[in-house]
């Protein structure tokens, strides 16, 4: 038997990176799975993974940061799975890092409304569905930046969307306690994934951060870390094996940013 078993995850941004690994993490556990994300191709490729491995996952169109476009996924997802019992609000992206004078508004909403809004989007319509199911678990991946980190140089808008992810889960645990649906976040470090490709960045070295670690990182794996890292701690906080934590942030990086 599975830890999932008989459950349903909807997982937002989970055609690559840590998304991908959760959604693969979850479905070899018993889980049906919805992948939505903005790259349905994408998505439609790891639900061919989760397929192979004989378990049931659907791929739907999402924009994060758009209303109509979360409650059509969150209910796509709904009547074809039949129900939700665990949601993973992962979509997001680095956005522009640059120094705070020359960040443009529109950099700025972007970076908060597909990270924080998204996030909140993700929640919002799926607490409906939760309620009904009796119990619940919704993940948000968060990050080191902006709860633990301040020091990339450049990150104003992804550390502030981040930080506001976890105040977002605090409070959201503390109101949905009474109906048996948990609330928490993961806080990835450095993680392998591709979302570097997409970050830009613009006369970050004006600004004069540094850090510097002569002998190297004394973290674990050095800092460095897999998907399938992030996926494991996901698949305790989606099971009963967390029955008991709500409205905690954990960091996954090998202890590397306690050194930042």
């Amino acid at each position: 038997m599975g830890l999932l078993d008989g459950k349903v995850a909807f997982v937002t941004g989970g055609a690559s990176g840590i998304g991908r690994g959760a959604s693969i993490r979850f479905a070899s556990e018993g889980a049906r799975v919805a992948i939505a994300d903005a790259k349905v191709e994408d998505a439609q490729a790891v639900c061919t993974e989760i397929e192979k491995m004989g378990m049931e996952a659907i791929a739907i169109p999402c924009d994060v940061s758009d209303a109509v476009s979360v409650h059509d996924a969150v209910e796509t997802a709904v009547g074809k799975l039949d129900g939700l019992d665990i949601v993973f609000a992962n979509a997001g992206i680095n956005g522009v890092w640059t120094p705070i004078e020359e960040l443009q508004p529109a950099d700025w909403d972007q970076t908060i409304a597909t990270n924080l809004r998204g996030t909140y989007l993700t929640v919002h319509f799926a607490i409906p569905h939760l309620v009904q199911a009796g119990a619940g678990s919704i993940i948000i991946t968060s990050s080191v930046n902006g709860t633990r980190t301040f020091s990339n140089p450049g990150a104003s808008a992804y550390s502030t969307s981040k930080a506001g992810q976890v105040a977002f889960m605090k409070m959201a645990a503390l109101e949905l306690g009474r109906q048996n649906i948990r609330v928490n976040a993961v806080c990835p470090g450095a993680i392998h994934t591709n979302i570097g490709e997409s970050t830009e960045q613009v006369d970050v070295e004006k600004i004069g951060i540094e850090v510097e670690l002569p002998k190297g990182s004394p973290a674990v794996h050095g800092g460095q870390g897999e998907p399938a890292d992030v996926a494991d701690v996901c698949l305790f906080l989606a099971s009963d094996l967390s029955r008991h934590v709500s409205g905690v942030e954990i960091f996954v990086d090998g202890g590397a940013s306690l050194l930042r």
